[in-house]
């Protein structure tokens, strides 16, 4: 299911601005990859780049949401996340043979993951401090 692209409103307060703006660039790469086959998310958009794919960049966003609200922001392991792979590089754009339907449902996941560490603490909260 695709999340709603809903604008939050103009008047509301910081936390309401920022999730609400978060939640919508995130609708927008569900958005983007409507209707696309699975030729068309895996094939490249540019040619010196040849992992610059949709299905990579789902990919990408989905270990970069991991990346800040777990590992950076709460200190959990990095282990799983293939950015940390210093032997392969770009490891988190590498999706040969993933479907985009799984890529966009594991980064949905990790989209509600991130959501619900944000409503768990503070917007005072610094990095690396939420798990002390």
């Amino acid at each position: 299911m695709m999340p709603p692209r809903v604008r939050p409103d103009f008047e509301a307060d910081e936390r309401t601005q920022l999730v609400g703006w978060l939640a919508m660039q995130r609708a927008l790469v569900h958005w983007k990859c409507e209707g696309l086959s699975e030729q068309d998310a895996h094939r490249s958009v540019l040619p010196d780049s040849p992992l610059m794919t949709m299905a990579g960049l789902v990919s990408h966003l989905r270990w970069t949401e991991h990346l800040w609200f777990e590992v950076l922001f709460l200190g959990r392991d990095s282990s799983t996340n293939p950015q940390f792979d210093e032997s392969v590089e770009d490891a988190d754009m590498r999706v040969d043979g993933v479907p985009l339907a799984q890529l966009l449902e594991e980064y949905g996941r990790q989209c509600a993951i991130s959501d619900e560490i944000v409503a768990d603490h503070s917007l005072e909260t610094e990095i690396g401090r939420a798990h002390v």
